[in-house]
C-alpha cells in the first residue's frame, strides 16, 4: 500500500493539529476529528490550501453516533484505516486533589480520556484489521504514570492511568492482527491545556509520531516518551 489513511481525534488545535500536519506532509490522507465541525474545517483549510489530503469530520469521542458516522465515511471512501491516534483529552484539573475531588468532574475526564479512546478504537477496529500495518497510538501523559503520580490533577491523572492499562490490554488482544498499540507521553507541551513554558508543539507531535512510524516488528503494549520507554 502506498497511500495510508489516518484518523486523529481532538485534532483542530495543539498536538493533534500538528500531528495531522506532519502526517499529511508525508502524503497520508488524514481525517481530522473535532467536536465542532466548523472548527475542524477552519483548522483543515490552510493545510488543504497547501495540497494536503486532510478531511475534517465531526467527532465527539463520547458520542457513539459520531464514531459510527466517521467509520462509515472511511469505509465508503477507503475501505480501511491504517493509523488511529487517540489524542482527544480534557480536564487538566490542577485545582483538585484526590481527597477533595469533585467526582462529577472526574467522570467527565473518564468519559473523554478513557472511555472515548476505548469506544473509538472499538468502532474503528474492523477498518484497522484490514490494514497491513495497523497502528493505534493513545496519547497519554506522565501524569498517568503510577511511578510519577502526585496527589493532584486526580481526574486527569487517574483517567490517563486507565488509558495506559487499556493500551496494554488492547495490545495483547490485537497482537495476532499485527496491530501495534502503544501509549505515548508527548511531554509538557505549550498548548491551551499545557499552558505556556512547555516544549514546542512540534516536539510533542514528534514523540507521538514515533509510535506511528514503528516497523512491524516494533514494540507494542508500551509507554513511551521521545521514543524511550518510561515507567508505568
Amino acid at each position: 500500500m502506498t497511500q495510508r489513511i489516518a484518523l486523529v481525534t481532538g485534532a483542530n488545535r495543539g498536538i493533534g493539529l500538528e500531528v495531522v500536519r506532519q502526517l499529511a506532509s508525508e502524503e497520508v490522507t488524514v481525517f481530522l476529528g473535532a467536536r465542532d465541525l466548523e472548527k475542524g474545517k477552519g483548522a483543515a483549510k490552510p493545510l488543504q490550501a497547501e495540497g494536503m489530503a486532510v478531511v475534517p469530520c465531526r467527532l465527539d469521542v463520547t458520542k457513539l453516533a459520531d464514531i459510527e458516522e466517521v467509520a462509515t465515511q472511511i469505509e465508503q471512501d477507503y475501505g480501511r484505516l491504517d493509523i488511529l491516534i487517540n489524542n482527544a483529552g480534557v480536564l487538566y484539573d490542577t485545582w483538585q486533589t484526590a481527597v477533595a475531588a469533585d467526582l462529577s468532574e472526574v467522570r467527565t475526564a473518564f468519559e473523554t480520556n478513557t472511555l472515548g479512546p476505548w469506544q473509538v478504537t472499538q468502532g474503528m477496529l474492523p477498518l484497522l484489521k484490514r490494514s497491513e500495518h495497523g497502528r493505534i497510538v493513545n496519547v497519554s501523559s506522565g501524569a498517568g504514570s503510577l511511578t510519577e503520580m502526585s496527589g493532584n490533577t486526580p481526574g486527569y491523572s487517574v483517567s490517563k492511568a486507565a488509558l495506559n492499562a487499556l493500551t496494554i490490554m488492547l495490545a495483547k488482544n490485537l497482537v495476532d492482527d499485527g496491530i501495534l498499540v502503544n501509549a505515548v507521553c508527548p511531554g509538557w507541551v505549550a498548548t491551551d491545556m499545557g499552558g505556556s513554558g512547555g516544549r514546542p508543539v512540534e516536539d510533542g507531535a514528534a514523540s507521538v509520531l514515533w509510535a506511528v512510524r514503528l516497523d512491524d516488528d516494533g514494540p507494542t503494549g508500551g509507554f513511551f516518551r521521545d521514543g524511550k520507554a518510561i515507567a508505568w
